[in-house]
């Protein structure tokens, strides 16, 4: 069966570390071959600069354990993971503009901490890449930037939510339309649903809004994020067919001057990725430089290279 899109940061290693001494051992004994450490141990907060409106969290901490501090939960799940995809906030800005310093374990277990003005290349690449570079120990949020997020939130829009079976394959994608053409590739986006005979599960539109921090942006304008999730029969040839319906979903995004969500490049063609992301070689070839040895494996990141290094071939699936 194939599985929807991955978490963006996944943590599947052992031990659990739970000071930033036991992540950088961890990450030394690791060489890689796990995953990265698993960050669940991290969950404490480390300094409160309540006169400059600063937080410092470990990157294990929920967004609902810092509740009381922005007025609401912002994200469901945890901070570095949210950060390490670069998240689209409650009000669509993406979270790159609600962070002030990160402190991450380099390849070679050293702690570093980066910001704009310390290691500003670093957190370029860091915000947004999905811990290629190595996995968070601490991230420093701006508590007003965070507060101001949830004052102005836009709940998303569920333009179809069908009921489905549960059973069956699922499949998710999400795209990234210029506003003015937001209702035609809903309308096309229907349409090869139906022709591939896949049943709509969810159907939700968004607001974002643009930054140009990150290295591997994908936020370069306001888009409609579109988010397309659908469910197929449980055979061989239903689940190609939808996984090719995911890469002509993406085409119709590119054919309007859109893109889609980093989270799904390990999922795309080198075409695509290569129209959406044209500083990916140049992601890459930072990973190469900062980590020859590639000692940091991060599962999106290994997809991702596999994408970049796969040779394209002619392929064929029946539509029945």
């Amino acid at each position: 069966m194939l599985a929807i899109s991955p978490p963006p940061f996944a943590t599947l290693a052992a031990p659990r570390p739970s000071s930033a001494g036991e992540l950088c051992r961890a990450m030394l004994t690791a060489n890689g071959a796990s995953g990265p450490p698993d960050a669940s141990g991290l969950d404490r907060t480390l300094r409160h600069d309540a006169e400059r409106g600063l937080l410092e969290v470990q990157a294990g901490v929920t967004w609902s354990s810092l509740a009381r501090h922005v007025g609401g939960e912002f994200l469901p799940g945890v901070v570095g993971e949210s950060i390490a995809a670069n998240c689209a906030g409650p009000d669509g800005r993406p979270l790159v503009g609600h962070l002030r310093a990160l402190t991450l374990v380099t390849a070679s277990g050293e702690l570093r901490r980066a910001s704009r003005e310390h290691a500003p290349e670093l957190f370029r690449l860091a915000v947004g890449g999905f811990g290629a570079f190595g996995p968070f120990y601490s991230l420093t949020l701006d508590l007003g930037s965070l507060a101001r997020s949830m004052a102005l939130a836009a709940t998303p829009v569920r333009v179809e939510a069908p009921q489905t079976g549960a059973a069956s394959p699922r499949f998710a994608v999400e795209l990234l339309i210029p506003p003015e053409h937001s209702d035609a590739v809903i309308g096309q986006a229907r349409a090869a649903l139906e022709e591939r005979r896949c049943a709509l599960s969810l159907l939700q539109a968004r607001r974002v809004l643009p930054e140009g921090e990150t290295f591997l942006c994908w936020a370069r304008r306001e888009y409609v994020a579109l988010r397309v999730e659908y469910r197929t029969r449980p055979t061989l040839g239903a689940c190609a067919g939808a996984s090719q319906l995911r890469a002509q979903l993406v085409d119709l995004a590119i054919g309007v001057g859109g893109s889609f969500m980093p989270w799904a490049l390990p999922l795309a063609t080198r075409a695509q990725a290569a129209a959406c992301y044209a500083m990916l070689a140049g992601f890459l070839a930072e990973k190469r430089r900062l980590d020859p040895a590639e000692a940091v494996l991060a599962p999106w990141y290994s997809g991702v290279r596999r994408m970049w290094r796969a040779e394209a071939c002619a392929v064929r699936w029946s539509k029945g």
